[in-house]
């Protein structure tokens, strides 16, 4: 089955800053990817570069088969993407501004008003749609940029710290909808929360000083801490992550 996203070579430098050198990313529907990395490793730039926000200095990207250089709008009808911060008009309310973001992307009336109902359903919205967005709480303001990146049924989500903020009874909720709309989606999902890779993710891949340095499974990535310490995710990703080479493990897609 063709990938949702193939994303070959991409490459970005700021001035003298080397952010992101040739990163390989392969996600095929079913697939919930867990993007993984220290602060400043790269990821969300990474991720700006798949979604059209940044243009690569080299590299490509295609999601489902459509170039987002050559025909960005084709590109981005079949993408979600939650960015960090999850911006948002703060003066308009959460209904008019889901459908004001559904109205721009020319879905028909009743498209429209089936798909708010069934995003404002799954993140629990229904008791904030007349609120401004800015008087909301950081977790809810998280949920209607989960909403909107849902809105429009994209095959590909591309969520940049989805928990953020989040209680950890909203987490499980999001961790099981993420789950959930893996079945028919490809999830490319960038956190700092270890734990979140093996619950919910069926690859990792760790980007490190703007290079992946590891791309496999939770279980091939915890194998490879020594037997019987506590926490062997956090014990190997701060020895691939610290390390002054850092070598691709794992497998590549």
């Amino acid at each position: 089955m063709q990938p949702y996203l193939e994303a070959h070579g991409l490459s970005k430098r700021f001035g003298s800053l080397h952010a992101v050198d040739g990163v390989e990313l392969v996600v095929h529907p079913g697939e919930v990817v867990g993007f993984l990395g220290p602060n400043g490793a790269g990821k969300s730039t990474t991720m700006k570069l798949i979604t059209g926000f940044l243009e690569p200095d080299a590299g490509s990207v295609q999601v489902c088969g459509y170039d987002m250089l050559a025909d960005p709008l084709r590109a981005k009808r079949d993408l979600g993407y939650l960015p960090e911060g999850a911006p948002g008009y703060p003066d308009m309310a959460v209904v008019d501004f889901l459908r004001f973001l559904g109205e721009i992307r020319g879905m028909e009336r009743g498209e429209l008003a089936q798909r708010l109902d069934y995003v404002v359903e799954v993140v629990h919205l229904g008791g904030v749609l007349r609120q401004r967005i800015e008087t909301l709480s950081k977790g809810f303001r998280r949920r209607v940029g989960i909403a909107a990146a849902l809105l429009h049924d994209p095959k590909l989500l591309i969520l940049d710290e989805p928990t953020d903020g989040l209680d950890p009874n909203q987490k499980h909720e999001i961790r099981g909808l993420t789950l959930e709309l893996a079945k028919e989606k490809a999830v490319l999902l960038s956190t700092h929360i270890l734990e979140e890779v093996g619950a919910v993710c069926s690859r990792a891949v760790i980007i490190n000083r703007g290079r992946v340095v590891f791309d496999g499974t939770a279980h091939e990535l915890e194998e490879r801490a020594p037997k019987g310490v506590p926490a062997p995710l956090d014990v190997v990703f701060r020895e691939i992550t610290t390390s002054d080479v850092a070598e691709l493990s794992g497998s590549q897609r």
